[in-house]
């Protein structure tokens, strides 16, 4: 049984990698931390029954009492460089979905792991199904590279564009290179009208109710549009890439950034 613990342990994100947690037959909850921790037992979150784990409030604490292996965090992009870190220096393997990490940081959190003999997976999604859209769009933009990226979530993501867009543009520009694209005279009549852009891709971010993680990757073409889009309609849909990433975590090199590389 690999030993695992939470952080974030209140949020929706954290109360669904608990109950997956607690479902899989190799994998074990030995500990959670949440900063609004009410000392409650994780069973009483998930509607599981007691299990004996309580949430703490202090992640240095749980990790000294408990022992984990590996640490999921999906907390907020103030929290996670910290947490992350401190899981490292103290022998976990993270396993992480929250996004906002800038390049610096993730070099930073590379050359942590390498000197620790730590190893870490990052992830800006772990949907298998979002996965597979930005293999898609890879591949599309070496014949249609007029791209442009609308990515949909629910109204209290904190960061946009959203880590999937830009690792998804990411992609691209590394198969069609930075490219102009419409108008070159072209005129905002209001600023960010046309959302932002990287390597030439615009991208632009939608919030709303209702929502939970969608994204559409629309390419253009004479006489033609494509359209590769993904839909997760829960939470649930991110659950299988995290308990992989929970099971690969202890045996690859290093850091790995995106799912994509431990997918069989």
């Amino acid at each position: 049984m690999i030993r695992v613990m939470v952080c974030g342990a209140y949020g929706k994100m954290g109360r669904e990698v608990l109950r997956a947690v607690h479902k899989d037959s190799q994998l074990s909850i030995v500990g959670a931390v949440d900063i609004n921790s009410d000392f409650a037992d994780v069973g009483d979150i998930i509607g599981a029954g007691k299990t004996g784990v309580t949430v703490g409030n202090e992640l240095l604490t749980v990790i000294n009492e408990t022992k984990p292996q590996v640490m999921v965090d999906f907390t907020n992009p103030q929290s996670v460089l910290n947490n992350l870190k401190l899981a490292i220096k103290n022998g976990v393997c993270p396993v992480v979905g929250t996004t906002g990490l800038t390049e610096p940081d993730i070099e930073d959190i590379r050359e942590l792991c390498a000197t620790s003999k730590v190893n870490a997976i990052i992830s800006p999604n772990f949907s298998i199904g979002a996965i597979l859209m930005m293999k898609l769009a890879q591949e599309a933009a070496k014949y249609l590279p007029h791209v442009e990226i609308i990515e949909m979530h629910h109204d209290q993501k904190l960061d946009a564009p959203s880590g999937t867009a830009l690792r998804t543009a990411e992609l691209i520009a590394g198969v069609r290179g930075t490219m102009q694209q419409g108008h070159p005279d072209e005129k905002e009549k209001l600023p960010g009208a046309r959302g932002g852009e990287d390597a030439g891709i615009r991208l632009h971010s939608v919030r709303l109710p209702g929502y939970v993680a969608h994204q559409e990757v629309i390419f253009g073409g004479l006489g033609q549009t494509l359209t590769i889009r993904h839909d997760s309609i829960s939470r649930e849909s991110f659950m299988p890439g995290v308990v992989l990433a929970c099971k690969k975590v202890l045996t690859v090199d290093g850091l790995i950034f995106g799912l994509e590389h431990i997918m069989g």
